[in-house]
């Protein structure tokens, strides 16, 4: 594993990142919560983009992976701003957003904030406002008080060691970052990948997000099987692809 370069961001974060120089459109892989850019899914993509020729970026946000920062200290907000230093600081020219779970809100987001920046965007099993959804539908009773009065609550989780701490924050930041609560606009090509075994988000939930988005260019790519992750090498095959789709390469 190479060592990143990092970015020392104007809001305060210092994020660990790998580029890879190339001609546009470049790509921008934002992982989900609590992942890295080390997963199979943003090396398969930096792999990809070098024998495209394509420019690459791959982060951490703050508090995972390699950048600085406490994981509980994060919330979408200040991921997001993450996101946008990395865009504005680390990219030139139209970009490719390939958002992975939570990635998938942060891409959201960030295209409606830089909506000159981003070409198109790409969620793998996209889970924009999960923490509305966890706090109405996954917590229990207990971890709803638990959250109120402590202001956070330990959850065990299959996708590592460590059990995701949910703070009281980082809820109501999701809540104040809601992006699919009412129609919005997208003048960008978008492409929802979803497994339809995906124990975490319901393939329906890419449903609702076409529901939501009244561009002329949003499609839904279903995975019979699919889980999560999204990534047996038939899954990366078919993210690769989607990405030459929206960089005119095929």
């Amino acid at each position: 594993m190479t060592e990143p370069q990092f970015l020392d961001a104007a809001h305060g974060s210092r994020i660990a990142y790998h580029r890879l120089k190339g001609h546009g459109p470049g790509v921008v892989f934002l992982g989900g919560f609590m992942s890295d850019m080390e997963g199979s899914k943003a090396l398969a993509l930096e792999e990809h983009c070098k024998a495209r020729g394509l420019a690459f970026v791959r982060f951490d946000y703050s508090g995972h992976g390699q950048s600085a920062g406490r994981f509980e200290d994060g919330t979408i907000g200040l991921w997001l701003k993450d996101a946008l230093a990395v865009i504005d600081r680390l990219t030139e020219g139209p970009q490719i957003l390939v958002g992975s779970s939570m990635g998938g809100w942060i891409s959201m987001l960030a295209a409606r904030a830089r909506p000159g920046r981003v070409k198109g965007l790409i969620g793998v099993a996209a889970a924009p406002d999960f923490t509305v959804r966890m706090w109405n539908e996954e917590l229990s009773d207990r971890e709803r008080a638990e959250i109120c009065s402590q202001g956070f609550v330990k959850i065990p989780t299959e996708y590592g060691d460590m059990p995701y701490t949910i703070t009281k924050a980082l809820i109501e930041d999701g809540w104040n970052n809601r992006v699919i609560a009412a129609p919005w606009y997208m003048s960008i090509p978008v492409r929802l990948i979803q497994g339809l075994a995906d124990p975490d988000v319901p393939w329906q939930s890419a449903l609702e997000i076409t529901k939501k988005m009244t561009g002329n260019d949003v499609e839904i790519i279903l995975v019979p099987g699919g889980d999560h992750r999204l990534s047996t090498p038939t899954d990366l095959r078919r993210l690769c692809l989607t990405v030459d789709e929206l960089a005119g390469l095929l």
